[in-house]
């Protein structure tokens, strides 16, 4: 079994450097066209995805920000990590329970 593990790793460094080439946008892509890109990743099959992994892309450097600690991100972020989020959904239950004590107040003063 052990004897396949060069050949899967070789075909998944291939696959995720073909994928990766495909899914960058052609701003991104340095040196080369994206096609020739492509090209070079399926013909040459070692070096191919190596060289586009080191090379064909610009990679952005995370750079610390003035204390020192993480980047600020300007990327998507998951609802329970984003503090905007976290407070619409406070704000909307503070609404409900303000709605639900006036519906209990008037129910109060029916009765």
């Amino acid at each position: 079994m052990l004897r396949y593990l060069p050949f899967l790793l070789i075909i998944a460094l291939t696959i995720y450097a073909f994928v990766d080439c495909l899914n960058t946008p052609e701003e991104e892509v340095k040196h080369l066209p994206k096609v020739v890109w492509v090209l070079i990743i399926l013909l040459f099959s070692i070096v191919g995805p190596v060289v586009w992994l080191f090379a064909g892309k610009k990679r952005v450097a995370g750079v610390a920000g003035p204390g020192g600690g993480r980047a600020r991100r300007t990327q998507w972020v998951a609802p329970d990590d984003n503090p905007e989020f976290l407070k619409s959904l406070r704000d909307e239950q503070d609404a409900k329970d303000a709605k639900d004590a006036g519906d209990a107040e008037k129910d109060k003063d029916k009765d």
